[in-house]
């Protein structure tokens, strides 16, 4: 075998493995949601739905709440699954009632940031209609 074809072919392995690992990366970048959120602690907000970011790796969903004390108006978030594991349970984007007035119930973040958690719970005051959310799945 001749020098040039041995280096074209360390050449070809060298290439297929750098393919093989920048594929893979993505899936190293994943974390657990207890790396960011403590299921242990939980708050609950009541406001009007004001959006849904139905984008991935992860939904948002906002809420504006208004702080009793001075009557501000504060927007409230949570991280929540990715679409698709929302759609497979059979929750769609059209579940998110923009406009009407909820109680979101989320995980706490660990860095106990006052207006982010994890989505746990979204109720409806209009009809008393609950969605439930279980931690890092449907």
């Amino acid at each position: 075998m001749t020098k040039t074809k041995i280096c074209g072919m360390l050449a070809g392995v060298v290439l297929a493995a750098a393919a093989l690992f920048t594929m893979a990366a993505p899936l190293f970048g994943h974390h657990s949601v207890t790396a960011e959120f403590d299921p242990k602690e939980e708050w609950t907000a009541t406001g009007v739905l004001k959006k849904v970011d139905w984008i991935n790796p992860h939904t948002a969903t906002w809420v504006e709440v208004k702080d009793e004390a001075s009557g501000a108006s504060e927007t409230w978030g949570c991280e929540g699954n990715p679409p698709a594991t929302y759609s497979r349970a059979g929750v769609h984007r059209e579940d998110w009632r923009v406009g009407e007035v909820v109680t979101i119930t989320c995980i706490a973040a660990k860095d106990h940031s006052k207006h982010w958690g994890f989505l746990k719970q979204i109720k409806y005051h209009s009809d008393g209609h609950v969605l439930v959310f279980r931690l890092g799945g449907e």
